[in-house]
């Protein structure tokens, strides 16, 4: 039986690559900061619910510790928690702004992988999955051509496309530092969630599809990539 934690589960792509991991056989431990809304989420999908705020040592290390107390080890992370930030431009963003955002989209995923890894390590099929953005590829925010082929649309969002910037890096990191492990970056789209106000063309379930396909990674799949359903996404 294949263990998978979720961050930010309770709802949104979360939610949805929750409920098709469980219907694919896994365990899923659905992630949330407000524990009634997890629990209520964990029950209508048939998963197990832990209070896990990103932005929260003690909580992170105590989703932990539970997880590996009732279910003996971890074999899938899917780091997905994140926020938009402020819909601000350039010129009136602050640098609290974007302590805000990295606290949650970068920091968030950092205190979860150092809780984490050892329970990764120890699986046979050790995957992470870390939830960026097209708006995080420089490559689509510098060159219209790559943006056209990579990207759908783009958005100014400063300090958010920053962040999912950073956690390409990240997984670049941790890919070259944790070769036994599959890690990577998916691109979901432009899904419709809160996080934009249920403005994106996708929906959940075609935002989910990537994130779910490198869950269920074997350990001869793909590490190190940063990836959405048309292909590899230019970093």
């Amino acid at each position: 039986m294949t263990t998978t934690l979720i961050t930010g589960a309770n709802k949104g792509l979360g939610y949805e690559a929750a409920r098709q991991l469980i219907a694919a056989g896994h365990t899923v431990y659905l992630g949330a900061r407000d524990l009634e809304r997890g629990r209520q989420a964990a029950d209508e999908l048939g998963g197990r619910a832990v209070q896990l705020d990103v932005t929260n040592e003690e909580s992170v290390e105590a989703a932990a510790k539970l997880i590996a107390d009732e279910a003996g080890g971890l074999d899938v992370l899917v780091n997905n928690a994140g926020i938009a930030g402020p819909a601000m431009s350039a010129a009136e963003l602050t640098g609290d702004d974007y302590q805000a955002v990295f606290d949650t989209n970068v920091f968030g995923p950092v205190r979860v992988l150092h809780a984490f890894l050892p329970l990764l390590e120890a699986s046979s099929t050790g995957v992470i999955v870390n939830v960026s953005s097209g708006l995080g590829s420089v490559a689509a925010a510098t060159d219209p051509q790559t943006r056209t082929a990579a990207v759908p649309g783009w958005i100014s969002a400063p300090a958010y496309a920053a962040s999912k910037s950073a956690l390409n890096m990240i997984t670049a990191q941790y890919a070259h530092q944790f070769p036994h492990l599959r890690i990577n970056a998916v691109d979901p789209g432009y899904t419709a969630t809160d996080l934009n106000a249920h403005t994106g063309p996708q929906t959940v379930e075609q935002g989910a599809e990537i994130i779910v396909r490198l869950a269920t990674l074997t350990p001869e799949g793909p590490t190190g990539q940063y990836l959405s359903l048309i292909g590899v996404v230019p970093w």
